[in-house]
């Protein structure tokens, strides 16, 4: 079964970097799109970014862009968030999420891992 795992959170400065991994299992990464959700004000999870291996499209919230970027390591199945210029309000708890197979960016999230903190401070 389709199965997703963070790694990577922890404390990092205002202005600093981080980078998130979402350990896929359970399904063909090629057919599938990644996104990387976190709480937000008003809204159960904000959709922070997104890259589909399906059809190559990509969503990144405005709060984000310029910043965050996704990548894959194919061969371990990993998905990344590469988070840099941090800032205080960037901190929370982040959710990686796939919709199911043969979608885009942005998708309706079906599957959910089980979170990671970050924290933004001095």
């Amino acid at each position: 079964q389709v199965q997703l795992v963070e790694s990577g959170g922890g404390l990092v400065q205002p202005g600093g970097s981080l980078t998130l991994s979402c350990a896929t299992s359970g399904f063909n990464l090629d057919e599938y799109a990644i996104g990387w959700f976190r709480p937000a004000p008003g809204k159960q999870r904000e959709r922070v970014s997104c890259l589909s291996f399906h059809d190559g499209s990509t969503y990144s919230a405005d709060s984000v862009k310029g910043r965050f970027t996704m990548s894959r390591d194919k061969a371990k199945n990993l998905v990344y968030l590469h988070m840099n210029s941090l800032k205080p309000e960037d901190a929370a708890v982040y959710y990686c999420s796939t919709g199911g197979g043969l979608v885009g960016c942005p998708f309706a999230p079906a599957y959910w891992g089980q979170r990671t903190q970050v924290t933004v401070s001095s």
